[in-house]
């Protein structure tokens, strides 16, 4: 079918979308390379095309209609869909988003390290825990279907059906479909569900750090051996994604407890942060910074056309390489702002759900003990070196100059986290600063209501950096208090320096 396919380049489908390059496809279904009207420009788009008779054809439509009115940041757009025939062929279509790489090209030539692996499941949740809690379901996660538009990690969305329809194309069974929706185990109806969402991102997981999936036994009731060289969280998540019984499954939101748990402060991408000084002035932190990701593929065979872009991914894939923007900094109080040290931000942290029963909402969850335990304080690695952590002698002889911020790091937090939020969440975190300006400890002075923007607001303290109040001309230790304001819209940030 592959040749058939292949024989339509230059056709132009509805006398709108000429198809390009054929990139890839299987029996029933085909992706070209096309463009689409932008205005009065044309844009790279990529085409679906799919064989269906009238009946399947409208259900496929139908679905497709849904699907393009899904919004999230993390998912590929759709664009136009309808019905076309093609050298004899009865086809429906659907202009989507074109994305540059998928993860699938990336594993042909290496496996992901931990902080990639990361990333990307933290983008697949996401938009999971946005699919399921619309009543979609994804249907087929695996590498070709993870990629990227511009610097955006997405998912495939082309396949997206509600919670409880069955899968439209080809029966066939491959190691990512779930045991239950085999032919004649479930009714077809109950073959797309979240449990099936997880069995596949459980097979997409262990594939992206060993590039081989685990062999599913034969034997009834046995579930795939997981190896045990996975680093953790990732052995817990794929243990517990991979259950024959879907009901054993861990949701999305329990995985992503998980991963919060064993969650790294390092740097990644940000959700639309500002910060607001002290009293004087109030200035707009920079856009986030999204991990910079290329990725394209709809289907596992790419042509030769794409040899040159294939060669370029084994010579240096560009898969998940995060990046970082500068930002302002807030200013001191009466002083102006000085010229910030290299900016960071922390990797964004994940609902955080008990296993057991789930609070309604994140804002609302138990509050933390009133004596937290301190958590000490992350050093960035150019100053790990010699650091200053006398806590003993404050002040020196003289009146200091006042402090100033010199690095400031914003919280990440995932969408779904802030659409939790009614109101404002407020969480102060008081830091003492060393007299080289790095952060020696941090704890929480008021945690909020919420366990999780707690965390955050905390590990993003831990990373600030500070001009320290001077006294005779050397730097004198100092105490500050961050407020930090969590809106739906925004996170706020106050610096005040409370000592000396």
């Amino acid at each position: 079918m592959s040749d058939t396919w292949k024989r339509l380049e230059g056709e132009i489908v509805n006398g709108k979308f000429p198809l390009r390059q054929y990139l890839g496809g299987s029996e029933h279904s085909a992706v070209f390379l096309t463009e689409r009207p932008e205005g009065e420009i044309l844009v790279k788009a990529a085409i679906k095309l799919t064989a269906a008779g009238a009946e399947d054809g409208e259900l496929q439509l139908s679905r497709w209609r849904e699907a393009a009115e899904l919004s999230h940041p993390n998912l590929i757009s759709l664009y136009e869909l309808g019905r076309s025939e093609l050298d004899g062929i009865s086809l429906v279509y659907v202009v989507m988003e074109c994305a540059e790489e998928n993860l699938a090209q990336v594993l042909s030539s290496r496996a992901l390290t931990s902080a990639e692996t990361r990333a990307m499941l933290e983008a697949v949740l996401d938009v999971l825990g946005y699919l399921h809690g619309k009543g979609f379901a994804h249907g087929h996660i695996q590498p070709a279907d993870i990629m990227a538009s511009g610097d955006q990690l997405k998912l495939s969305s082309e396949g997206l059906c509600r919670v409880g329809e069955s899968r439209l194309g080809s029966l066939s069974q491959t190691a990512y479909d779930p045991p239950e929706s085999v032919l004649g185990v479930v009714p077809a109806s109950q073959a797309i569900s979240p449990a099936g969402d997880v069995w596949s991102l459980g097979m997409t997981l262990v594939e992206t750090l060993t590039r081989s999936v685990p062999p599913v036994p034969t034997t009834k009731h046995l579930d795939p051996q997981i190896p045990q060289s996975l680093q953790q969280p990732f052995l817990e998540i794929a243990r517990h994604c991979l259950l024959r019984r879907p009901e054993g499954r861990w949701t999305v939101a329990q995985i992503v407890a998980q991963l919060v748990g064993n969650s790294p402060v390092s740097p990644a991408r940000a959700r639309s942060p500002r910060t607001r000084p002290s009293a004087s002035a109030a200035q707009r932190m920079s856009p986030e910074s999204a991990p910079s990701a290329r990725l394209y593929g709809y289907a596992a065979p790419i042509t030769i056309g794409f040899a040159l872009l294939l060669a370029a991914i084994l010579a240096g894939p560009r898969l998940f390489r995060h990046r970082t923007v500068a930002l302002q900094v807030p200013i001191a109080q009466g002083e102006q702002p000085s010229v910030p040290a290299a900016p960071s931000q922390v990797a964004p942290l994940l609902h955080e759900h008990p296993t057991g029963k789930h609070s309604a909402s994140l804002a609302e969850e138990e509050r933390p003990s009133k004596a937290p335990t301190p958590m000490p304080a992350l050093v960035h690695p150019e100053t790990i070196h010699e650091v200053e952590t006398n806590t003993v002698a404050r002040l020196s002889a003289g009146a200091p100059t006042h402090g100033e911020v010199a690095h400031q790091v914003v919280p990440a937090v995932l969408q779904s986290a802030t659409e939790t939020i009614r109101g404002t969440v407020r969480v102060r975190v008081k830091v003492d600063v060393d007299r080289s300006g790095n952060v020696e400890e941090a704890e929480l002075e008021s945690s909020g209501p919420s366990k999780y923007f707690a965390r955050a607001a905390l590990a993003a303290a831990q990373l600030w950096k500070f001009k320290p109040p001077m006294v005779g001309g050397k730097g004198v230790l100092s105490t500050w208090t961050l407020q930090f304001e969590f809106t739906r819209d925004e996170i706020t940030i106050v610096p005040l320096q409370k000592m000396p």
